[in-house]
């Protein structure tokens, strides 16, 4: 597989530009499917995670075309099909999006898991509960989540945890559902406005996206619509990171600095300098940072994507820093390859304790996921010398033009090819 090599040691500087969101777009590709008439969606990242996405519309009946990089025209008049199988959702975290737009569309669903993962691992529980207040019967029969109903209509729903992908689905079998639908303890991400503010767009009519409960009102019909999606809150989180652990001065460009709160209150706390504009920030450092306490927590609070990046960071914090993770059990996996580059980090449980270190030093590691890749591309630029990054499918799910964008910062970063060919991407 492809891999980066990174020459680190210099601090990033100017200008970078945000895409679109990836969580919102993988939601809302979807939903497309709700809609009885083509749709044009502008500001969608080119990651692996979307094209993946249209190959399951198209794989369903739907019509794609692409009018440039960044903007694509749906038709789902066609979309007849019901079953997005494993050959199709495989590498696919957000197939289980399918269930409540195809329940929407036909009344019934049949979909792989996301990208063939256990359910322990990422529980549809909730998801279930929802589709189950909504009428219909779901079971789950030889790798295959199937839901299946003769009519929806609207309920009341408390989510026993709050969920982002269960309120996702929820809302998504709910618009076209007759009666009116309540989902309390919902999720409030960014994503999840984005997605309500697109389905509105289209004729639903749906109240309180980005607070706890959101009221769903089934319509029979939805029309086309140009929606361009949200620019990406963790993308433009991980090159303010970069920005600070580089000790470098980076204008961060198509971002919402609402959405980026509790990213930019932990960055100034350690000591960067950070300048808010109406659709920009500005993330300086010249010093060592300073060490914090970190709770993630769902939005408002200090996002989990942010975690393994932030962790990097304060891998060369002065003091000790605490990382508390909140959401997923297993998300500190990465920190056996930040150790190989010289971090000093203990894990217990969900808590990770670190005790920061003068700098990092160039290793050979991998992206055991997406975020973690992302946070192994930050210490590489960190570390004094070459190191190297392998599994970056992973990053390429997330990311788009990762390494190109960091080279216009400056960065010494190439592409290796499956036959160790070097493919340069800017030299320093």
């Amino acid at each position: 597989m492809d891999k980066f090599v990174i020459k680190g040691g210099k601090p990033l500087k100017g200008t970078v530009r945000i895409g679109g969101a990836k969580n919102a777009a993988v939601a809302i590709l979807p939903a497309v499917l709700l809609c009885d008439e083509p749709c044009v969606i502008e500001n969608l990242p080119e990651i692996s995670d979307v094209t993946l996405i249209l190959r399951a519309l198209e794989y369903l009946g739907a019509d794609i075309s692409y009018i440039n990089k960044s903007t694509v025209s749906i038709d789902p008049t066609h979309a007849n099909a019901f079953v997005v199988s494993k050959s199709i959702a495989e590498g696919m975290r957000a197939s289980s999006y399918f269930l409540g737009a195809l329940l929407g569309r036909h009344n019934k669903a049949r979909v792989a898991p996301p990208g063939g993962c256990d359910f322990g691992v990422r529980p549809i529980d909730q998801h279930i509960k929802g589709f189950e207040a909504l009428g219909a019967k779901v079971t789950i029969e030889n790798g295959m989540v199937e839901a299946k109903a003769p009519s929806l209509s609207g309920c009341s729903i408390y989510l026993d945890v709050v969920s982002v992908g269960a309120t996702i689905n929820i809302m998504l079998a709910a618009t076209k559902a007759p009666g009116l639908t309540v989902i309390e303890n919902a999720a409030k991400e960014p994503h999840i406005v984005d997605l309500a503010n697109f389905l509105n767009s289209m004729g639903a009519d749906i109240m309180g996206a980005g607070t706890g409960v959101i009221k769903i009102r089934g319509v029979n019909h939805l029309h086309s619509t140009n929606y361009s999606i949200i620019p990406d809150q963790i993308e433009a989180g991980t090159y303010m990171v970069a920005a600070a652990a580089t000790g470098g001065d980076v204008i961060i460009n198509n971002v919402i600095p609402k959405h980026l709160e509790s990213i930019i209150a932990k960055l100034t706390e350690t000591g960067a300098q950070v300048t808010e504009y109406d659709e920009a920030v500005r993330v300086k450092m010249d010093r060592r940072p300073k060490g914090c306490k970190i709770k993630t927590m769902p939005h408002p609070g200090f996002p989990t994507d942010m975690q393994p990046q932030i962790a990097t960071y304060l891998a060369i914090a002065d003091g000790t820093s605490v990382i508390t993770e909140g959401v997923w059990d297993s998300r500190f996996r990465y920190v056996d390859q930040l150790t190989l580059m010289g971090a000093d980090i203990v894990v217990d449980g969900k808590t990770a304790i670190i005790s920061g270190v003068e700098g990092l030093k160039p290793a050979p590691v991998k992206a055991v996921d997406l975020r973690a890749g992302a946070a192994m591309i930050i210490a590489g630029l960190m570390a004094d010398g070459t190191t190297t990054v392998e599994d970056i499918e992973h990053i390429d799910r997330g990311y788009e033009n990762l390494a190109e964008k960091f080279a216009e910062l400056g960065a010494d970063i190439k592409r290796i090819d499956d036959h160790s060919e070097f493919r340069i991407i800017k030299e320093a």
